[in-house]
């Protein structure tokens, strides 16, 4: 919702500052809503970040981004000013009651996965133990995914 574009860099501004240097930065993407259709189409991109932070110190950062830039999550699937996931941790398989890593719907959705592999198309994901091409390959996503042209 809102300045799309701008909470996107407001969010890498503030990954920068708090988590450590963005690595690799994926093109912005303009996707259908996922889950709830009947709403504007969301801004995605992918980006590898460099830090010494462990994941659930990353994890309570970004929810702090969130709440910074305005966003109130009102429905499942529904409009935002922003929303952050981490999708991988280096190799890592993390199951907490907070967080799953990897994001456990990477393989089923375009909007992810384009994103990634414009940054890491040969990262090896550890649960299937396939490429981001890979995955890609085999996701069974409909939706369109474009590059967002202001």
């Amino acid at each position: 919702m809102g300045d799309r574009k701008g909470y996107l860099l407001k969010a890498l501004d503030l990954i920068e500052d708090g988590i450590g240097p963005i690595h690799k930065k994926s093109s912005v993407y303009e996707t259908e809503p996922w889950g709830l259709k009947e709403q504007e189409k969301f801004l995605n991109m992918a980006i590898s970040v460099k830090s010494a932070r462990s994941a659930e110190e990353i994890m309570y950062y970004l929810k702090n981004i969130e709440s910074s830039i305005g966003s109130l999550k009102v429905k499942k699937w529904g409009p935002r000013n922003i929303d952050i996931d981490i999708l991988y941790c280096d190799g890592l398989i993390i199951k907490t009651e907070n967080m799953t890593i990897p994001h456990p719907h990477i393989y089923e959705r375009n909007f992810v996965l384009i994103p990634l592999m414009e940054i890491a198309g040969d990262f090896i994901d550890p649960v299937k133990q396939m490429t981001i091409d890979e995955l890609y390959d085999n996701c069974k996503d409909i939706n369109e995914v474009f590059i967002f042209e202001e």
